[in-house]
């Protein structure tokens, strides 16, 4: 099966950089039934940035606003998921590299029966053009990409 390469929306929030709360927002949109396509965390100096990308950006703003979380965005990246194989990501952020589109943070992990996921982000400026010579689609409208 060949990649899908799709144009997503992210939002994130920062929190203190404490064990639970991850967990705390994770349990939070689990009980509003939120599904996310992807979710990543990292530490922000004394605080940790936490990025979503939810199936449902209307369902998952209005679980937000009623837990009054604080959101950035709506802010574009990519989802990449597809059959895995040696040099997978290495042939995008190549083909990125070639555009002179410097790469942001790329995050891929093997998902088990020989697929990978990966979520990418370029500069604002970069998003269109990066879009192009990935040959992605708007979310929900998945175009296969030849391997």
């Amino acid at each position: 099966m060949a990649e899908t390469i799709q144009r997503v929306q992210y939002f994130y929030t920062e929190v203190s950089d404490k064990p639970g709360e991850g967990a705390k927002l994770l349990n939070m949109l689990k009980g509003e039934g939120i599904n996310l396509l992807a979710f990543t965390g990292f530490p922000k100096g004394r605080r940790a940035q936490i990025d979503f990308i939810p199936a449902d950006q209307a369902a998952f703003k209005a679980a937000a606003k009623k837990a009054k979380l604080k959101l950035v965005g709506p802010k574009s990246g990519f989802l990449i998921q597809g059959d895995d194989r040696v040099g997978a990501i290495a042939e995008f952020v190549s083909k990125l590299a070639e555009a002179k589109i410097n790469v942001t943070a790329v995050n891929a992990v093997a998902a088990g029966f020989g697929r990978y996921g990966a979520i990418l982000w370029v500069k604002p400026r970069d998003v269109k053009k990066a879009a192009q010579v990935l040959g992605a689609s708007e979310a929900g409208q998945s175009q296969p990409q030849p391997s």
